[in-house]
């Protein structure tokens, strides 16, 4: 049977090529056009750089949650304050028993260098960020900074310190790179990285009191002596009775108007929500399953430790009177709170980060000298 034939005006068979430009096959085969969502737009939020510009992506009404792994200046939302605060609850119903409070607060170098020993230098990432964060860094090691002096507490295996001398261009930098575990200091020194023209490693445990053996400053620094001195991750290890400590021998060794650079844990991040029962050493103040410990900050906290800490007076802190006036050695240049949303995309959770960054200043003349001076 034969199919009729179609009309010429309808359908025309050939069997030679139709020539057709590109414009209109591409054209035909474009898809749908969807209108991308606020998170795609570049003035919004920008996609991750290296070293990634952190503070540059919002979310905001309208955004896609799970567009991107992680959104910064995010606040936590009801749902997991309420969470925290039970969880906060259960950690302090089972606190570490007496015996462990003694066996993690009486060494702690030991589970730094037990911790060392299990990760050596593959467990911090280098922390390309620095002088981006710390603008002072950048300073120091341009090529015509002259004689510049840091001091890294708490150097690790120098995720700090190896960025820092990657970047330098300054001919006369002195950088000491300092930590209180033997085999971190061991890690670095044998580093490929390690140069000795600009670099010391040595062991030192920043909240150490003078004693017979010795003064309790660095091996190699004298009061008076450092430009600049970086605190990362380094005051949460130490026991809330250690910071004034601390302080005071970073009082000693900075010149005057030198900076502390300054970035910890904050009050409410994901870890600490997370301590388990067990790890509850005192408030705010835990032992990881590690042996190491970690405390979390509050903002109102860290800016009273600094801005009214003296010699005389050591650490002076009244939450309840957060807006106290600064009377002490040091000036709160900055300190502002680096809240993060991370994003599990593949299982649609959302976790709540916190960390605190400051920048202090020595003052030349503690604030109650330079009063009494003027009475």
């Amino acid at each position: 049977m034969l199919l009729p034939q179609a009309p010429s005006d309808k359908i025309r068979l050939s069997h030679q090529p139709v020539e057709r430009t590109v414009e209109e096959v591409t054209q035909n085969v474009q898809p749908p056009t969807v209108e991308p969502s606020r998170s795609h737009d570049p003035s919004n939020n920008m996609k991750r750089t290296d070293p990634f510009q952190f503070g540059s992506r919002f979310l905001e009404k309208g955004d896609d949650v799970y567009e991107f792994n992680a959104w910064d200046h995010v606040e936590p939302d009801d749902e997991f304050k309420a969470f925290a605060e039970d969880q906060y609850e259960k950690q302090r119903a089972a606190p570490v028993s007496d015996f462990d409070q003694r066996r993690f607060n009486n060494d702690p170098a030991k589970w730094w260098d037990l911790f060392y020993k299990n990760n050596t230098d593959n467990f911090f990432k280098d922390r390309k960020w620095l002088q981006q964060e710390f603008p002072v860094l950048e300073e120091v090691t341009r090529k015509d900074a002259g004689k510049k002096v840091v001091l890294e507490v708490g150097a690790g295996a120098g995720n700090t310190a190896f960025p820092l001398l990657r970047n330098n261009e300054n001919e006369e930098l002195e950088l000491h790179a300092c930590d209180f575990s033997k085999f971190a200091v061991k890690v670095m020194r044998e580093s490929d990285q390690y140069d000795t023209k600009h670099m010391v490693a040595d062991v030192w445990d920043v909240s150490a009191k003078p004693s017979e053996e010795g003064d309790s400053l660095p091996p190699g620094l004298s009061e008076g002596s450092c430009d600049v001195i970086v605190l990362i991750f380094i005051f949460s290890a130490l026991a809330p009775e250690e910071w004034d400590h601390a302080i005071r021998n970073l009082y000693r060794l900075l010149k005057p108007g030198g900076r502390i650079l300054f970035r910890d844990y904050g009050r409410g991040d994901l870890a600490q929500v997370r301590m388990k029962k067990n790890r509850y050493l005192q408030e705010n103040f835990y032992v990881r399953g590690d042996g190491t410990r970690v405390y979390f900050f509050d903002p109102e906290q860290l800016t009273q430790m600094w801005s009214q800490w003296t010699p005389e007076g050591g650490i002076q802190v009244d939450l309840e009177n957060p807006k106290a006036e600064s009377n002490g050695c040091f000036e709160v240049v900055h300190l502002g709170a680096d809240r993060r949303l991370i994003v599990n995309r593949a299982s649609k959770v959302k976790m709540y980060r916190c960390w605190l960054q400051g920048n202090f200043r020595k003052l030349d003349t503690p604030v109650t000298e330079k009063k009494d001076a003027e009475a």
